[in-house]
């Protein structure tokens, strides 16, 4: 018979998990196309397939725009920090570009033959 894994080692696998797909851009964007595609689906279905089932069923109705919502939430917060992590890259290449400009810059001034 096995055994469940305790709650500790779920924990730390989904915070590794998660901070995995943080850190890879392009993770990143493949989790928000799942996520919003996820969001339209929901938002698809509950406007026409479950209208009926959902309008009976308050607490139902209830959580299941709540979970719409929730992914919709979701892809926002990480379209945000997509662009947030783009803009924090092109500000450091900016200064690694403006440093090798500078040092290039420099070279060529100290090379120069000085002139009497």
């Amino acid at each position: 018979m096995q055994t469940s894994p305790p709650p500790k080692k779920n924990v730390s696998t989904t915070l590794l998990v998660t901070v995995g797909i943080l850190r890879d851009p392009t993770l990143r964007r493949k989790a928000m196309l799942w996520i919003i595609s996820g969001a339209i689906l929901f938002l698809f279905a509950g406007a026409t397939f479950f209208m009926e089932w959902l309008k009976e069923h308050p607490l139902l109705f209830i959580a299941y725009w709540l979970a719409c919502a929730w992914l919709t939430i979701t892809a926002a917060l990480l379209a945000i920090y997509d662009l947030l992590m783009l803009r924090k890259e092109g500000i450091n290449e900016k200064r690694r570009l403006n440093a090798s400009l500078k040092n290039e810059l420099y070279s060529d001034v100290l090379q120069q033959p000085k002139e009497k």
